[in-house]
């Protein structure tokens, strides 16, 4: 069986190409290896171990040109395509709503027209759980999408539309909330806490601390995706996350005894573009087998160790 993956050098996608490797498929993929959110050398690192260790090429593709994607998709001709390339980041899509469209909804949209021109049946893509806000919690898949509090949430609410009126006959949509884990997005708040902590530089705490998410360790994640991947269905969507709310203040506090450290903090308003609260009713993606088994403090500790390694910051 063979699996094509865009975003592959990415966080989510670097975890899923391992675990589908592992387990005898056929990996290819493609990143644009874009500074657009973080430095773009953490891409290059995952993806040269995914050649080292798995012998997985990931050619430099941006799937806002149709021509590469098209060349190297009709070459392979996969079984399953897993579409996580996207530009992320509910705060800096803000100021960059342009490139967001270009690069979620038109990107996207190309994706989509390979995937219908050579038959491709099955394909996974990524959204988000903030397409559910303003919803009654826990936020399951039958709520309607909006109101958005960002482009990045507008994107992401088209692409469940796009693949929805799509012709691909199986195209199944995963909402994720809050990823974590080792190898993780720097510009995300475990990952930013941790190295200014490490820094002896204060941490930004917005809302005053007073918010809380549904924190999802990248391991329960991929494991999400592996059983959709194996029940694949016609226009579905499903949550997916942890299924526990985590209060920000307590999601410091396990960072900090990691760290042995007290956060010098900076307590802010709410950014208009984040959500209070998140949190994921599971229950539809539990029918197919899934139990998130990774409590916060583990994912925390398993972050740390990965960052004092990879950084040799041991301080």
């Amino acid at each position: 069986m063979k699996v094509y993956i865009t975003g592959i050098a990415g966080f989510i996608g670097y975890h899923t190409a391992m675990k589908f490797a592992e387990n005898g498929w056929e990996v290819y993929g493609c990143d644009n290896f874009n500074s657009m959110i973080y430095d773009s050398e953490l891409k290059y690192v995952r993806s040269e171990l995914l050649r080292c260790e798995y012998g997985i090429d990931n050619p430099n593709i941006d799937i806002t040109k149709p021509y590469p994607i098209n060349v190297y998709l009709n070459k392979i001709k996969p079984d399953l395509i897993i579409h996580l390339a996207a530009h992320p980041g509910v705060r800096v899509s803000m100021d960059h709503a342009e490139d967001y469209i270009t690069n979620n909804i038109l990107g996207t949209q190309n994706v989509i027209k390979v995937a219908e021109s050579i038959g491709v049946n099955n394909v996974i893509y990524a959204s988000t759980s903030c397409v559910m806000h303003g919803h009654p919690l826990p936020w399951n898949e039958y709520q309607h999408l909006g109101p958005h509090l960002s482009p990045y949430g507008y994107t992401k609410a088209t692409n469940e539309s796009q693949f929805y009126v799509s012709k691909i006959k199986n195209a199944v949509g995963l909402r994720f909330f809050t990823v974590y884990g080792p190898w993780g997005r720097p510009d995300m708040a475990l990952f930013t806490f941790t190295k200014n902590i490490l820094e002896g530089k204060p941490i930004e705490v917005n809302n005053n601390g007073d918010m809380k998410r549904d924190f999802t360790y990248v391991d329960d994640i991929v494991q999400g995706i592996w059983l959709v991947a194996n029940n694949m269905t016609e226009r579905d969507i499903y949550c997916i996350g942890n299924g526990r709310q985590v209060e920000l203040m307590d999601f410091i506090k396990c960072i900090e005894n990691e760290l042995g450290i007290e956060a010098e903090k900076i307590f802010k308003p709410r950014h208009p573009a984040d959500a209070k609260e998140t949190w994921s009713d599971t229950t539809k993606l539990q029918a197919l087998g899934y139990s998130p088994t990774t409590p916060v403090e583990e994912g925390v500790k398993n972050f740390v160790k990965w960052y004092r390694s990879y950084y040799n910051a041991n301080s």
